[in-house]
């Protein structure tokens, strides 16, 4: 069962839904991208928005932080990609060349270079100082849906709705390999931690695990009986997870391709899903507007994170693994904290679908971008509103801090990704060159350059500095719709609706292989934490691993029943988390593709998911309106996190793994925090001081005396839990009843106002319940 725990909503900060978001490197701050077009960046700690990236056009459907934090890029269904500085907000460049949208986009390891794919069936490999186009990897004949980096970044990898993955060499820009055999879209893909083998699921319900030297397919997975939307390796690589369209959530040994665990509970599609970084925990994202955290090891539902009141399209762990960030279609981010399935923050910041989430790399600050084509950075600590980033003319698709936090980039659906500064919220320069949406984003690992998809078929790789285009990737026939750098740099990979992956030489621009066998679009890709393998989720209902270097499939890992929505590698590459439309995520083992766990408890599809750092903890989150958290090893479930009031979209944990970001369709972003009481005093007492009136609306000394006399163990004498979406107050008063019908009085002008968890017995009892604050406390 689920561990009880007390939830409480920190912020809520409502803007256009969130697609996409991410942690920054050091977990300090969230990115986020909405299909109102904007990039928004939060503060992690505050929950408060720091930029909103405007001047993508469109859709902001990626996004990604450069390696070092310091640029975010984003892609969008405008066409283009647009590289910001993270600190100032402002942009840096405008990736242009994409004909259509962008679907996904990478940083490589280094940062130098810039990946994405897109609806033009091209993968383009940027220069990130320059903006400029380096190559353009060609091939694809429909969609580029994902695009990944190999973890040396020699390679890149693309899938698409023509069926296949392809195998790039990112210096040359040469097909490697195509990977065939899906027989519908290839939705998503991965390279494994060591990026000897390639993940691949499809809208042929299989993933498909291939070796990346030779491109030979390694493992069918089967299992999915709908639409393989995430696929992810643990960060060892020995397990895979996939998320499906069937509600599940399927866990496979990599090395086997058996499956292990099958993950049930989510109601609806999974939409995303992600391992913790230290593998031990996946989560998943649903259409059934929940999360849920899983055991690894078990598979067991840990927590059903619930809130939000759309579907879940994104997740992410933070890079420690303490916080879970989900993105809805209720137009809202949350942070949840792992150990705990508590609510942190919600970020809201306008009235539309939140698309894209991330934290800074330090935690510090949150991005999200959504539908009203507005990037926002918000402080994670107070939830405040920093910056909104406006420029994008549509919705903002994608968004990513750069790998040291200090810039942002975001793309959109009007062509464009937009670099930000993250301090000055100052747009940096503007990347263009997409001829349709950027759908996807990402900062190489040294934040150099900048990758974006996009759905005119291209990836564009420019440079990072100075908006240079260095590469235009072109070859997916289809829309490219997921990117990512391998993790030294040196590769890029692609994911498209053409259903294939292509992995790309980011230092030439040439197509190194075409990772084909997806039998649908693949939605998601990425590359194990080694870059020896790949992984893809497709809307075939299967995750697929490949081995990097030959491209052959190593594993299908079948199991989903519906479309795989999102899929990661454990931190150590041990494990494969995916999550589906069939309601469950699926925690699988790299080394044998083998089943883990099946995360089962949301009630709709799983639309994100990510791993802690540590890879103990696994988060989801759902079109159910509900994160939840999962023990990794146990695949069991510790929370369920409610407080969303439509589907979440987007995920995240913080780079410290404290607190869970989600983004949903209820237009608000959520920031959940793990408290001990004495913690959630110290923070209740810091959000007075922030928002004096929400208990004492005439003292604007409240802070201050609640700072003063903040002691549980000092008879507790009143306790405030501003649940929905405000915070932890105590304050000294005479007696508890006193205190009792102070806060009667304050709730009257403020209904958002809620005890918890004793709200309906404080009432009669607060002697008793004041004893049971002091007990907890203990």
């Amino acid at each position: 069962m689920p561990k009880a725990c007390p939830f409480a909503i920190a912020f809520i900060l409502t803007f256009q839904t969130s697609s996409e978001i991410a942690f920054s490197p050091d977990g300090k701050q969230i990115l986020s991208g909405s299909d109102d077009g904007t990039v928004r960046l939060w503060n992690t700690e505050s929950g408060q928005l720091i930029h909103t990236l405007e001047g993508h056009t469109d859709d902001v459907n990626a996004i990604a932080f450069s390696p070092d934090g310091k640029q975010i890029i984003s892609g969008s269904y405008d066409d283009t990609m647009r590289l910001w500085d993270t600190e100032s907000g402002q942009l840096i460049h405008t990736l242009e060349g994409h004909t259509s949208s962008v679907t996904d986009i990478a940083f490589s390891r280094d940062g130098k270079q810039i990946l994405s794919g897109s609806f033009d069936n091209t993968v383009r490999l940027w220069d990130t100082e320059s903006g400029q186009l380096i190559h353009t990897l060609e091939g694809h004949t429909s969609s580029v849906t994902e695009i990944a980096f190999s973890p040396d970044g020699k390679q890149i990898i693309s899938s698409s709705r023509d069926k296949t993955v392809r195998l790039w060499d990112t210096e040359s820009g040469q097909l490697i390999h195509t990977l065939e055999g899906h027989k519908d879209w290839v939705k998503a893909i991965a390279f494994s931690p060591d990026g000897k083998q390639i993940l691949s699921g499809s809208y042929d319900y299989t993933l498909r695990l291939w070796d990346t030297e030779t491109g030979q397919l390694i493992h069918t997975l089967e299992g999915h009986t709908h639409i393989v939307r995430a696929i992810a390796f643990s960060p060892d690589g020995k397990q895979i997870l996939s998320g499906s369209y069937d509600y599940t959530l399927r866990l496979w040994d990599t090395e086997t391709g058996q499956l292990i665990h099958t993950l049930e509970g989510h109601t609806d599609d999974i939409n995303a899903i992600a391992f913790s970084p230290d593998g031990n925990k996946i989560i998943s994202g649903s259409a059934d507007n929940t999360l849920r955290l899983w055991d690894t090891q078990s598979g067991q539902l840990i927590h059903t994170l619930e809130g939000h009141t759309d579907d879940i399209n994104a997740i992410a762990f933070s890079p420690d693994g303490n916080k879970i960030i989900s993105g809805s279609w209720d137009d809202t981010l949350r942070l949840w904290d792992t150990q705990s399935g508590q609510l942190i923050h919600t970020l809201q910041g306008g009235k539309s679908y939140v698309n894209a989430i991330a934290f800074s790399p330090d935690g510090n600050k949150i991005l999200s971008g959504g539908d009203d084509n507005t990037v926002r950075l918000w402080d994670t600590r107070s939830g405040q509103l920093l910056y909104a980033l406006e420029g994008h003319t549509d919705i903002v698709n994608n968004i990513a801090f750069s790998p040291d936090g200090k810039r942002i980039l975001s793309s959109s659906n009007d062509h464009s990704l937009r670099l930000w500064d993250r301090d000055s919220g100052q747009l940096i320069r503007t990347l263009q060159g997409h001829k349709s949406y950027v759908n996807a984003i990402a900062f190489s690992p040294d934040g150099n350059k900048i990758i974006s998809g996009s759905a005119d078929k291209t990836l564009r790789l420019w440079d990072a500095q100075s908006g240079q285009l260095l590469h235009n990737l072109e070859g997916h026939t289809s829309w490219v719709n997921g990117i990512a750098f391998s993790p030294d740099g040196k590769q890029i990979l692609s994911a498209s609706w053409d259903k294939t992956l292509r992995l790309w030489d980011t230092q030439s621009g040439q197509l190194i292989r075409t990772l084909q066998g997806q039998k649908s679009n693949v939605y998601d890709i990425a590359f194990s934490p080694d870059g020896n393998k790949i992984l893809s989720g497709s809307w075939d209902n299967t995750v697929r691993l490949w081995d990097t270097a030959s491209g052959q499939l190593l594993y299908t890992l079948e199991g989903h029943k519906s479309a795989v929505n999102d899929i990661a590698f454990s931190p150590d590459g041990n494990k494969i988390l995916s999550s589906s439309s069939d309601n469950t995520v699926l925690l699988w083992d790299t080394a044998s593709g083998q089943l883990l766990h099946t995360l089962e408890g949301h009630k709709s599809a799983v639309n994100d998911i990510a791993f802690s750092l540590d890879g103990k903890k696994i988060l989801s989150g759902s079109a159910d309106k509900t994160l939840r958290l999962w023990d990794t090893e146990s695949g069991q479930p510790l929370h369920t996190l409610h407080g969303h009031t439509d589907g979440v979209n987007v995920i995240a944990f913080s780079p410290d793994g404290k607190q869970i970001l989600s983004g949903s369709r209820d237009n608000t972003v959520r920031i959940w925090r793990n408290y001990s009481w004495q913690e959630a005093l110290k923070e209740g007492c810091n959000q007075l001081q922030f928002h004096p009136d929400l208990v004492a609306p005439k003292n604007n000394k409240a802070g201050e005396a609640c700072l003063k006399y903040a002691n549980w163990e000092d008879k507790a004498k009143a306790e405030f839990m501003v649940r929905q979406g405000r915070a932890f107050v105590l304050q000294k008063e005479p007696n508890i009843k006193s205190a009792v019908k102070k806060f009667q009085k304050a709730q009257k002008l403020n209904p958002d106002i809620d005890l918890n968890p004793y709200t309906e017995q404080i009432d009669k009892d607060p002697e008793k319940v004041a004893q049971q604050f002091v007990k907890f406390g203990k």
